[in-house]
């Protein structure tokens, strides 16, 4: 009877959890974004940092999701997806938690592809009738889709961003007012001065901070959402990095990304270090390069992938026990990107059928060879990549010279012309189908290759580059029962459910063999 009794007990508790379990998923699915939102806020949740954005209506400030301050009521909060649209609300930056250090929300769509544009500067220089040209819309259509999506214009969003990067220069840098005006994009000193006291109602001078010199050049600080897989990425690098262009060195027992850099007409150098305690990147920039700095900073940004979500991206794929143990294994690893497309591009047809050290050997001979030297502070770094112009005035015969192939030399003339008529430059609403067949057109590259450089330079995140052999050979080993390797029509069957990060599952791949190594 006693027996009988508990288990009746047992049968109704189980009923009533699962109702509660029910109930509480149904009222999960009835939560509106802004309830999901400030469960976020409350627990200072990294995942949406630069998600969304919280204006404080009892102080006129707002926020990032992790802002240390004490979490308003829910009744005073106002929630935007950017940071433009929080101003354009009469909203001024927290000078706390800082929103210009928040990571972008990358989506896969026009409207934010446009948005990162404008973001990194796209707007500084060019017009907006420039810019829609490059998307395929008409100014107005193009204005239209950012206030639907938004609620701003391109020219509101491109202020916003130019003051925040303002903000930035002038708490974490040296640099002087009319330095900090025109590297942030403004015209003149006097529109920087103007549109500063009027959005943030205070002078620029009043946020300066007292900043001191810890290295040769200007150190920002770039954010991103933790976890960051920062020894695993660098190793990565350093088995790439071309002689001459570039370096993983050691500095205080931790890795540091060195290179030339050549932007706009500008030359100097960068150094990229980890802030592990802050969930940041150092990026260091010799003062030449002070007036390209918002450029370059973004092109840091997709270099170290930055604007990943870890834990998205993670929770997809380590549903599939293929991928459990290599992500288990480096939380946090990113798809290392490039500085340059151009530079990477080469780069990988010089990678076709031969080791990574090989590829690496050849190509530091053609930075070296044809490449404009440089002087920076770091002994592995003494030249430019040569640019397209320089790849196809030399003769093919030199260009075998460095020890490849004359056909190849050939892939290398023909990758140089399609890069002056912008075939790398990724477009705002292009598939990856659309650009690896695009790049499929020039002779000499082939679906590899296409997909190598959609991946890593183009930054598809769905692209995805079946016939390496590194790749098969990886996920012969990992699944089961282990074998020595899959083909590529196997493993593309395998990858269909890791779209669309199958980019990201090709790194746990690649880097589940350096374990093993």
């Amino acid at each position: 009877m006693l027996l009988g009794g508990t288990d009746l007990t047992l049968r109704c508790n189980s009923r009533r959890i699962a109702k509660n379990e029910a109930n509480m998923q149904n009222s999960e699915e009835l939560m509106s974004n802004d309830q999901r939102y400030y469960r976020a806020l409350e627990a200072r949740d990294s995942r949406f940092d630069g998600v969304f954005f919280t204006g404080v209506k009892t102080t006129g400030i707002y926020c990032r999701p992790v802002c240390t301050v004490k979490t308003p009521r829910a009744s005073s909060c106002l929630f935007f997806s950017t940071a433009a649209a929080a101003e354009a609300a009469g909203f001024r930056p927290c000078l706390r938690c800082r929103p210009e250090l928040a990571p972008y929300a990358i989506q896969q769509n026009l409207a934010h592809a446009v948005w990162q544009k404008i973001a990194d500067g796209a707007l500084n220089e060019a017009s907006l009738e420039t810019l829609a040209g490059q998307v395929g819309l008409s100014s107005r259509q193009l204005r239209r889709v950012m206030l639907q999506e938004f609620g701003v214009t391109p020219v509101e969003l491109a202020q916003t961003q130019r003051l925040l990067f303002a903000k930035k220069l002038l708490q974490e840098t040296s640099l002087g007012m009319a330095e900090i005006a025109y590297a942030a994009g403004f015209g003149s000193v006097r529109r920087f001065n103007a549109l500063f006291a009027e959005r943030y109602h205070m002078a620029p001078g009043s946020l300066r901070r007292a900043v001191l010199p810890d290295g040769d050049g200007v150190t920002l600080r770039l954010a991103y959402r933790p976890p960051f897989a920062w020894d695993a990425v660098t190793a990565y690098l350093a088995g790439r990095a071309m002689p001459g262009l570039e370096a993983v060195i050691q500095e205080n027992g931790q890795a540091a990304y060195v290179r030339s850099v050549r932007l706009e007409g500008l030359q100097g150098w960068l150094k990229v270090t980890h802030l592990p305690e802050k969930n940041q990147l150092a990026l260091e920039v010799a003062p030449s390069l002070t007036p390209v700095l918002m450029p370059l900073m973004a092109k840091v940004r997709q270099q170290f992938d930055l604007e990943a979500n870890p834990a998205v991206i993670q929770a997809a794929l380590e549903q599939d026990g293929l991928l459990a143990v290599p992500i288990r294994d480096y939380p946090g690893l990113r798809v290392p990107g490039a500085f340059d497309s151009f530079e990477l591009a080469m780069r990988a047809v010089l990678g076709q059928q031969v080791s990574v050290a090989g590829a690496t050997t050849v190509a530091g001979r053609l930075v070296q060879r044809f490449g404009d030297a440089c002087a920076t502070p770091y002994g592995g770094v003494s030249h430019h990549f040569p640019t397209p112009q320089q790849i196809l005035a030399l003769p093919l015969d030199d260009l075998a010279g460095i020890g490849i192939p004359g056909s190849r030399a050939a892939t290398l003339h023909n990758l140089a012309g399609f890069a002056l008529q912008g075939g790398l430059q990724r477009q705002a609403s292009a598939s990856v189908e659309t650009t690896v067949a695009a790049l499929k057109s020039v002779k000499g590259i082939g679906e590899w290759t296409a997909q190598y450089i959609a991946m890593r330079a183009l930054r598809y995140p769905n692209a995805f580059p079946a016939g390496d052999l590194g790749l098969q050979k990886a996920a012969a080993r990992l699944s089961a029962p282990a074998s020595e390797r899959l083909n590529e029509k196997h493993l593309l069957q395998l990858a269909q459910a890791w779209s669309p990060w199958r980019a990201y599952a090709a790194l746990w791949l690649w880097q589940s063999l350096t374990s093993e190594a």
